[in-house]
């Protein structure tokens, strides 16, 4: 298991003290989700230009009606015969197209709660989820969720029930932020959650999503093995998108001395030197070893990936999403495609 969260210094008191107090979980939403759509959102709809559309990809059955061929428009989508009589490019709207669901699926373990920078991988899933999941909804698509580690146990802990609106995802935030529910006494040391079994949660949405959505699968992927072969039964039913956090550190470690590291989920610890030039090495080659093995998983699994790191900018990770989606509208359905944090 990859050793998350390095222990150089004692925790912030005063954040830990605020992140207990349930009374403040609400307004917290509704003031982290004000600052997005003012800093972010806002943002993007400049830049966007009715491009949201292929934040989702729908693929109905059911004809609604025939529109005239836009910009990005899935191409499969043409209507040839209508074409032909009208001589203007037409496109099938489908029932599905109008009124879609957009599933998170969230991993919290305490490996996403590590950052070298501003930023934990944590408040990079927080934000990207809540303005991913503003932009969905308030064109009159659902958004449900899928937690996973939240309440500090290795396990599923919250299902959110699709919904629209503006509320539901404040109610997705109030979820995300809340505190985990005390399993000590006061005063002992909390135990280790456990290592992450991704494959819990994507078993756990393949039994929850029914109906076919977008689902992001928002992750470290830092967890026990056996998690592609879920993955790929549910991108085999939806159209799954593989978020994956990262952080700088975690691919390459600087010169900093003795440093205790210590393994987020499990509680083990181990004392490096970091001095020493042929363990930077050393860490360097599993790491990018690492990064071919779960770059090759997700390709297998036939899944979109998008990485987003620690020291991103949010609109700017959002519009490289929104280009992933419209490149893979050009290409055969199953086919994966690939985008990366400097893409």
């Amino acid at each position: 298991m990859f050793f998350g969260l390095f222990k150089s210094h004692p925790p912030d008191t005063s954040a830990v003290a605020a992140r207990v107090l349930p009374a403040e979980v609400p307004e917290r939403a509704d003031a982290l989700m004000r600052r997005l759509e003012w800093t972010v959102i806002r943002r993007l709809d400049g830049l966007l230009q009715g491009d949201y559309r292929t934040l989702m990809r729908g693929t109905g059955l059911d004809l609604a009606d025939l529109r005239e061929y836009q910009h990005h428009d899935d191409v499969r989508h043409i209507d040839w015969n209508v074409t032909a009589r009208q001589q203007v490019p037409y496109v099938r709207v489908f029932t599905e197209d109008r009124e879609m669901a957009a599933w998170f699926l969230l991993d919290l373990s305490p490996s996403v709660d590590f950052g070298s920078g501003d930023q934990h991988k944590s408040q990079v899933l927080r934000d990207f989820v809540a303005v991913l999941a503003r932009l969905i909804s308030r064109h009159g698509n659902r958004v449900g969720a899928v937690l996973y580690g939240s309440r500090g146990r290795a396990a599923v802990d919250a299902v959110l029930p699709a919904r629209g609106g503006r509320n539901q995802v404040l109610r997705l935030l109030q979820l995300i932020q809340q505190p985990a529910a005390p399993s000590v006494k006061p005063g002992k040391k909390t135990p280790p959650a456990g290592a992450t079994r991704l494959s819990d949660l994507l078993t756990t949405a393949t039994r929850t999503v029914r109906q076919r959505s977008t689902v992001f699968v928002v992750s470290d992927f830092i967890s026990e093995p056996d998690w592609e072969k879920p993955l790929g039964e549910l991108a085999r039913r939806h159209d799954v998108v593989a978020v994956r956090l990262l952080d700088p550190l975690e691919q390459e470690l600087p010169d900093l001395g003795l440093l205790t590291m210590r393994d987020a989920e499990t509680g083990e610890q181990l004392l490096v030197d970091t001095h020493d030039t042929g363990f930077r090495q050393r860490f360097a080659r599993i790491a990018a070893e690492r990064e071919a093995v779960l770059r090759n998983s997700l390709t297998r699994a036939g899944v979109d990936t998008l990485e987003l790191a620690t020291d991103d900018d949010l609109a700017d990770a959002v519009l490289r999403f929104v280009d992933l989606r419209k490149r893979r509208s050009g290409l055969r359905a199953g086919l994966p495609s690939h985008l990366g944090v400097r893409a």
